[in-house]
C-alpha cells in the first residue's frame, strides 16, 4: 500500500489511476501538481472530472477538497475549461 492512500481526498479508484500515469507517491505527486496530474489521468479516462481535480489539489494542501477556498475552485474550474 503505498502513501497516498493516506492522503485525504485519494481513495482506491484515484489511487489507482495516479499509479496508472506513474505518480506513485504523495511527494510524486506534490512535485506534479495537481493539474498536471489532472492532464495525464484525463488522457486515460476521458470521464475525469472537477471534483477529481479538486480532489488532488486538496491532497496536495492536505484538506478535503470541499474545503478549498473558492477562489482555488474557480482557478481549477478555468483551468478545465481551457483543455
Amino acid at each position: 500500500m503505498s502513501d497516498l492512500s493516506k492522503v485525504p481526498n485519494i481513495g482506491k479508484v484515484l489511487e489507482q489511476r495516479l499509479k496508472e500515469v506513474h505518480i506513485d507517491t504523495y511527494r510524486e505527486l506534490k512535485e506534479t501538481g495537481s493539474k498536471e496530474a489532472y492532464k495525464r489521468i484525463r488522457e486515460i479516462d476521458p470521464g475525469a472530472c472537477l471534483n477529481m481535480l479538486c480532489a488532488l489539489e486538496g491532497a496536495i494542501q492536505g484538506i478535503r477538497w470541499h474545503s478549498l477556498s473558492q477562489d482555488k475552485k474557480d482557478d481549477l474550474k478555468m483551468f478545465i475549461n481551457s483543455l
